[in-house]
């Protein structure tokens, strides 16, 4: 596609996830992750790859930078590693982690790129997820203060904040699935992370506003399933709803609209009660956007099962089976969707 068919103002970017590519694992206080620990779990990740090198960007981020404005890239989107900042969730910063971003942000300046800058990418301190992970509560508090902390140190050099890069592969990957970490397979834990997600979103977003300065612009970044029924037989069209509140409406329900759609509590309801939501939680997940990020793969069609298979990632759509494509119908449903994942080629 030419460049003359983009709007004037366009810019081009590029995008990493921290566990991605920093490597150092072990480098400046950074304490594992729960990517670290999953990617140690014998059979969860192809050839027992892990990212404690990865592409080194740690040590050559001034040569990446290069590499992108070389390319004329004008914005590059990274995570912080939540375990480099922060290195047990909790307390004061580590400023041997924060200075790494500085040096990154900076350098990013002098070359003209704008800094698009993603709390979490998915690499939950350990320590947290050993105290329960995304289900408890009390993760959500402990994020809002990491935004905290990270808004104070980046702030007068970030103009542009993501809270969380899509919750939906945190809470039902990592809590449901088990596919990507910390690997548990618990639907009902699933959904609670998914609230306690979305609070943090919210909880997080609040501390960026009370630190950053006025022009700076918030964001949360989702990844909605295009979802679509392959045929137009009432079962079919059901299961596209279904599958369509727990994979987008979850998350568009309480941050744009302050409310949990009621086809999802009712369609859950022999899962949880959802007393895990307390008053005042959908007024702060509801907290006002700058923009929103949206990251698009694929479509999945769907379709009633005639079975019970077992579900190939999510038990929290019982007899449901969807396919990737309609010449194709797999047991149990199968989502083509994210296709980037930390270091997991087998994913």
């Amino acid at each position: 596609m030419p460049m003359t068919s983009f709007p004037p103002g366009f810019v081009w970017g590029a995008a990493t996830a921290a566990y991605q590519v920093e490597g150092a694992a072990h480098e400046g206080g950074r304490t594992p992750s729960i990517w670290d620990t999953f990617c140690r779990t014998p059979g969860k990740v192809h050839g027992g790859d892990t990212g404690d090198v990865a592409t080194d960007h740690y040590h050559r981020f001034r040569e990446d930078v290069r590499l992108m404005s070389d390319l004329g890239i004008g914005a590059y989107r990274f995570s912080v590693s939540w375990p480099r900042v922060q290195p047990t969730g909790r307390g004061p910063a580590s400023q041997r982690g924060l200075d790494f971003y500085r040096r990154l942000v900076d350098d990013l300046l002098a070359h003209g790129i704008q800094p698009v800058l993603t709390l979490y990418h998915w690499d939950l301190p350990q320590e947290l997820e050993s105290a329960g992970g995304w289900p408890e509560r009390e993760t959500a508090r402990r994020f809002a203060d990491y935004a905290h902390l990270t808004g104070e140190a980046l702030g007068d050099r970030v103009g542009s904040w993501t809270t969380l890069n899509e919750p939906w592969c945190s809470a039902f990957l990592g809590y449901a699935a088990g596919v990507h970490a910390p690997g548990r397979t618990d639907d009902a834990a699933a959904l609670r992370a998914a609230h306690h997600l979305s609070l943090a979103h919210g909880l997080g977003a609040q501390a960026l506003r009370a630190v950053l300065p006025r022009r700076a612009r918030i964001s949360v970044v989702l990844n909605p399933n295009d979802v679509r029924a392959l045929t137009t037989s009432p079962g079919d069209l059901d299961a596209r709803r279904r599958i369509d509140a727990l994979s987008t409406r979850i998350f568009t329900g309480p941050m744009l609209r302050g409310a949990y759609p009621d086809d999802l509590l009712a369609d859950t309801a022999g899962i949880t009660d959802w007393s895990f939501v307390r008053d005042g939680d959908l007024d702060v997940i509801k907290h006002p956007l700058d923009w929103l990020g949206i990251n698009y793969y694929t479509p999945s069609v769907v379709s009633a099962a005639t079975d019970q298979s077992p579900l190939t990632w999510a038990s929290a759509y019982p007899g449901l089976k969807a396919s990737p494509s309609t010449s194709h119908r797999a047991p149990g449903p199968r989502w083509t969707g994210p296709s980037i994942r930390p270091v997991c080629t087998s994913c």
